[in-house]
C-alpha cells in the first residue's frame, strides 16, 4: 500500500491530529511555519515537533511524521543561483536537521515571488459547498488594474482587456482588498511572504533580468549544491510543480510540463532529484498527461498530492473539483503509482495525500476557523475517494 498522508500545519492547525487519526492517515506533511523563511530549522527544534507529532496519547493510532512540506527557498537562491551561498548553506542545514529526525522526504517549490495563486477562496458550487477557484478575468483585472503591471497590457487581447476592465469597473473596495489578499497575502502552505501591492511591484522588478533559462539554470546550481548531501542523508528532494502551471506576472515558470522535469532532471541526475507529483497542478494544463508523467517518472516519486481540477470553457480559468471528477484520469495515475509502489522495498514506499479539499457540511459553519483547501471535511472525502478506488484496483 501507498502511505495515507495528511498535511498539517502545527499545534495551532484548527485540524487537530485526532481530526486525522479519524481520517485514517498514517503519515503527517508538515513544516516548522513558525521558523522566518531564510532561517535554518535547529535539530532541537525538529526533534520537538516529531515527538507531538509520534508521541500522542497512550492507546492512539500512531502517526508518523514522514514528510516534510516545505522548507522555503529563499529568493535570493531564485535570483542568484549558486551565488546566494549563505542561503543555500542555511537551506543544507535545515536538510540535515530533518534527516537527523529520520524524516526522508522534501517537498520544495521554485515559484518566484508568488506561491499557488487563486482568485477565488469561496466559490460556491452547485451542491452549496465551497471551493478554490482561478478567474482568468479576475485576474487579469487585478494585473492591469490594481497592481499595473506595465507589460500586461501587452499580454491580454482587446477582448480579455474589455472584460477585465468592465469587470473591475463593477468592483466594490471590498471587491478589491479581497482580491489582493487571496493573490498577494501568503495563503497556507504557501513559502512566500505576504505583501503589499508596491512590495508586489518591487519584488517583480528584481526579476526584470530573470529569463526561463536563467531560472532553470539557478535550480540547477541550487540541486548541485544540496542534492549530494541528500543523497548522502537518504532524502528524497521532491520539487512541486507550478500552481498554476504557467508563467505569471510575466515571470518565468519552469516546472510546468514534463518536459520541465525531463530537463531538471537531465541537468541534475541524482538520484535525490525528484518530484512531488500534484495532479491538480499539473492538470490545470490541458496537454499534461499525468498517467503518463506518473509512469515515466515513477522512480522519482516519492510523495504525491492527488487532487483534481477541472478546466472551464476559457481554457485558463479552474476550480478545485472533487478528487475523482476532474480533468485528471485518477484512476489511471493511482493504477502508474501503485505498479511503481510495489516495487519498492517498505522503508520507500510513495506518501500521497489529499488535497484542497472543499469546505463543506460543518465546515461551512461561520463561527468554524478553517483554512483554504486545507479543511477537514472536504479532505477526508478526497481521502475516502482516494482509498476506495485504490481498494478496487489492488483487489481486481
Amino acid at each position: 500500500m501507498m502511505l495515507e498522508g495528511w498535511r498539517w500545519y502545527g499545534p495551532d492547525d484548527p485540524v487537530s491530529l485526532d481530526d486525522v487519526r479519524q481520517a485514517g492517515a498514517s503519515d503527517i506533511v508538515s513544516a516548522l511555519h513558525q521558523v522566518p523563511i531564510g532561517d535554518a530549522w535547529t535539530r532541537k527544534a525538529v526533534e520537538e515537533r516529531k515527538n507531538f507529532i509520534e508521541s500522542g496519547q497512550p492507546g492512539r493510532s500512531q502517526l508518523t511524521w514522514s514528510v516534510v512540506e516545505s522548507i522555503p527557498i529563499p529568493d535570493d537562491v531564485k535570483r542568484l543561483g549558486a551565488k546566494a551561498t549563505r542561503s543555500i548553506e542555511t537551506w543544507i542545514a535545515s536538510v540535515e536537521a530533518v534527516a537527523a529526525a529520520g524524516i526522508k522526504i522534501i517537498c520544495y517549490n521554485f515559484m518566484p515571488v508568488v506561491d499557488w495563486c487563486r482568485t477565488d477562496l469561496e466559490w460556491e458550487l452547485p451542491n452549496g459547498a465551497r471551493a478554490m477557484r482561478f478567474d482568468q478575468d479576475r485576474f487579469a483585472a487585478f494585473e492591469l488594474h490594481i497592481l499595473k503591471r506595465p507589460a500586461a497590457v501587452q499580454e491580454y487581447s482587446p477582448e480579455q482587456q474589455a472584460r477585465a476592465k468592465k469587470l473591475f469597473e463593477q468592483m466594490s473596495q471590498a471587491d478589491i482588498d479581497y482580491l489582493v489578499m487571496v493573490i498577494a497575502s501568503a495563503l497556507p502552505g504557501s513559502t512566500t511572504e505576504p505583501m503589499t501591492i508596491p512590495q508586489f511591484r518591487d519584488r517583480l522588478e528584481t526579476y526584470r533580468d530573470v529569463t526561463p533559462k536563467i531560472l532553470r539554470q539557478h535550480l540547477a546550481e541550487f540541486l548541485g549544491r544540496v542534492t549530494p548531501v541528500a543523497e548522502q542523508l537518504g532524502v528524497s528532494l521532491t520539487l512541486h510543480p507550478d500552481d498554476p502551471p504557467r508563467p505569471l506576472f510575466g515571470l518565468p515558470r519552469i516546472a510546468s510540463s514534463a518536459d520541465d522535469y525531463q530537463a531538471l532532471f537531465d541537468a541534475v541526475p541524482s538520484k535525490a532529484n525528484g518530484i512531488c507529483l500534484c495532479t491538480g497542478s499539473l492538470g490545470v494544463r490541458a496537454e499534461n498527461n499525468l498517467p503518463a508523467m506518473a509512469e515515466r517518472f515513477g522512480p522519482r516519486i516519492a510523495f504525491a498530492h492527488l487532487r483534481a481540477t477541472k478546466r472551464e470553457a476559457d481554457g485558463l480559468s479552474f476550480y478545485e473539483s472533487d478528487h475523482l471528477d476532474g480533468d485528471v484520469d485518477m484512476v489511471a495515475v493511482l493504477k502508474a503509482l501503485l505498479k511503481e509502489n510495489a516495487r519498492r522495498s517498505p522503508g520507500q514506499k510513495i506518501v500521497f495525500r489529499p488535497d484542497h479539499g472543499h469546505r463543506m457540511l460543518d465546515d461551512l459553519a461561520a463561527t468554524k476557523r478553517t483554512n483554504p483547501g486545507y479543511t477537514a471535511i472536504g479532505r477526508l472525502r478526497g481521502l475516502a475517494e482516494l482509498r476506495g478506488a485504490i481498494r478496487a484496483i489492488e483487489h481486481r
